[in-house]
């Protein structure tokens, strides 16, 4: 990708990470460690979300930031570095989950997983359900089943979940990210809460335990 002297300028100003990574072209070895100490825990939930495993995630985070290092003298800022960084990590993710289907793996059942966090599993629990919850919900059974719900999903409309909800991105950073229109996210999105609707409103509002098949299309 050709990036213009303005935009790289630009994003040097903004970005705080962009002007770490630009030490890191450097050989500046803290601030790869400070990248890393800023980013893992974001990259193995996120990467634990898409791939069912704790222990796996972590060895992709690794890899994640081993491309990084070695993509460092060609690195030239034209987005946000969160937005280079998991670019890598969809890359990677989906290049291990199509080893996974070749192989027959089947992906751990959902669980707890750290350092997301329970808030945005309540939050799409809440935006999923058609109306309010005619019953109280436990929040780990609220997590658990909307974790499940959202591994269920095809992978990339599970991806654009995780970037939109865990990462805050707008349509525009996840479509780079996906290299996918805006327009195209913006769709996913939509299906994917059709789907995170049809699966958990049943049980949110009536205790039912719904079917969650894994890997809907995303079409």
């Amino acid at each position: 990708m050709v990036v213009s002297e303005s935009a790289a300028h630009r994003y040097t100003l903004r970005d705080p990470d962009v002007r770490l990574m630009l030490e890191v072209r450097d050989d500046n070895a803290a601030a790869f460690e400070e990248l890393v100490l800023r980013y893992q825990d974001r990259l193995v939930s996120l990467l634990d979300h898409l791939v069912g495993s704790r222990d796996q995630a972590e060895d992709l985070a690794q890899e994640v930031f081993l491309r990084v290092y070695r993509a460092r003298k060609s690195y030239v800022p034209g987005a946000k570095f969160s937005t280079w960084l998991f670019t890598i990590a969809n890359n990677v993710a989906s290049n291990a989950i199509r080893t996974m289907v070749r192989r027959h793996e089947v992906r751990p059942e959902a669980r707890d997983s750290g350092p997301m966090g329970a808030n945005p599993m309540e939050q799409l629990a809440q935006a999923a359900s058609s109306q309010m919850p005619a019953r109280r919900l436990a929040k780990a059974e609220t997590r658990e089943m909307v974790r499940a719900a959202v591994e269920s999903l095809g992978e990339r409309q599970r991806m654009a979940v995780l970037l939109s909800k865990f990462e805050g991105m707008c349509y525009a950073e996840i479509a780079e990210i996906m290299e996918l229109s805006p327009q195209a996210i913006k769709s996913l999105l939509a299906r994917a809460r059709v789907n995170l609707r049809d699966i958990l409103t049943p049980y949110v509002d009536r205790g039912e335990q719904p079917a969650i098949g894994k890997n809907r299309n995303d079409d």
